[in-house]
């Protein structure tokens, strides 16, 4: 499939310069870009590579417009309409409509007529499925799920009974939605399960990486709010809510009942301990710990610096004795302020 730039724009939007009728049919870097292929450039920093690129279109903002001759799309987001010129390019296959004969369907399910349902999925009873949703091989959903219009499970999702999913929430292989959260009390030595009688309520256009999981809520429900992107390998906890386009890369855990805001940005491997607050547009590095709710939007860090192996153990060595070595200048602090006081 292949579109003019003319035909980009009337699509997408933004403002052709050069020649709008160059054909565009896939995206690329600007150093392996051929002359049927369009590249973009999202940080002027780079911009001594349009000189060297053999794209046949670029996709640039108004900063960068006049650094090449080449035919472009000039636009306030480059990176962002990039997405769009490349979902555009790469439609995602179209499911044929209907179940297929190797699927289990409950009792009191309700299927649109434009949804698909493939091979050995199996769905409980009274399951509600939107239209034009899809559900993947092997995709088991629970009792009562209700699912909206244009979801897609890939193959091998897991969603529990009576959790909820929004409309157009892709969910990727091995995901599981809703299952138990980690609550245990303890007598006499041994651990007594809690009942997790909550749900998992997930809003629209959300997206759900291969093996994630969302555990339901205790009491309350999990919430995960519109446009949540959601890396793979995340553990959410029971109880945790988090707010609308907060976005969250790989082998983040977040225990159970903490609230995340809105538009907040968490790097792979962070770690968020229980009932704590997060505030809107939080950022948190990479391997950050997070032990205290944040109160204020910015960005947060917590990561010792790598070394090498023996100047690290020396370092290591030094942080056992801070509480000591604070301790002792304190007393020095305190002497030489008596001394001081002693001379005047």
């Amino acid at each position: 499939m292949a579109y003019t730039l003319a035909e980009i724009a009337a699509r997408l939007g933004g403002r052709v310069l050069g020649n709008a009728e160059v054909e565009i049919a896939r995206v690329a870097t600007l150093e392996q870009a051929g002359s049927g292929d369009i590249s973009f450039l999202a940080n002027s920093k780079y911009r001594s590579r349009l000189g060297q690129t053999r794209a046949g279109a670029l996709i640039l903002s108004d900063a960068d417009a006049d650094e090449t001759d080449l035919p472009r799309i000039v636009t306030g987001n480059p990176y962002a309409y990039f997405a769009k010129v490349s979902a555009l390019l790469n439609p995602t296959p179209e499911a044929v409509p209907g179940v297929h004969p190797h699927a289990v369907i409950g009792q009191g399910a309700q299927i649109d007529p434009t949804a698909s349902i493939a091979a050995m999925a199996v769905i409980g009873q009274g399951v509600v499925i939107g239209a034009h949703s899809i559900v993947g091989e092997g995709c088991f959903v629970g009792d009562h799920v209700k699912i909206g219009r244009g979801v897609r499970l890939y193959p091998r999702v897991v969603v529990y009974h009576d959790c909820v999913l929004g409309d157009n929430l892709i969910a990727h292989s091995g995901a599981v939605i809703g299952a138990d959260g980690f609550g245990f009390a303890m007598e006499n030595g041994c651990w007594i399960k809690i009942p997790q009688i909550g749900r998992v309520v997930i809003g629209k256009d959300v997206e759900i990486g291969a093996n994630t999981t969302i555990d339901r809520g205790a009491l309350d429900d999990t919430v995960i709010e519109e446009g949540v992107k959601l890396d793979n390998q995340i553990q959410i906890a029971h109880g945790v809510k988090i707010g609308a386009h907060t976005a969250i890369a790989g082998c983040v855990g977040i225990a159970g009942s903490t609230t995340i805001g809105k538009r907040c940005q968490i790097g792979g491997s962070a770690g968020i301990l229980g009932h704590l607050e997060i505030a809107d547009d939080v950022t948190i590095a990479s391997f950050t710990l997070i032990g205290k709710s944040i109160r204020e939007a910015g960005s947060y860090a917590a990561i010792y610096p790598f070394g090498r192996t023996e100047e690290w153990r020396r370092n290591a060595v030094h942080l056992r004795h801070l509480d000591e070595m604070n301790r002792r200048i304190k007393r020095l602090e305190q002497s030489k302020q008596e001394s001081i006081k002693d001379q005047n």
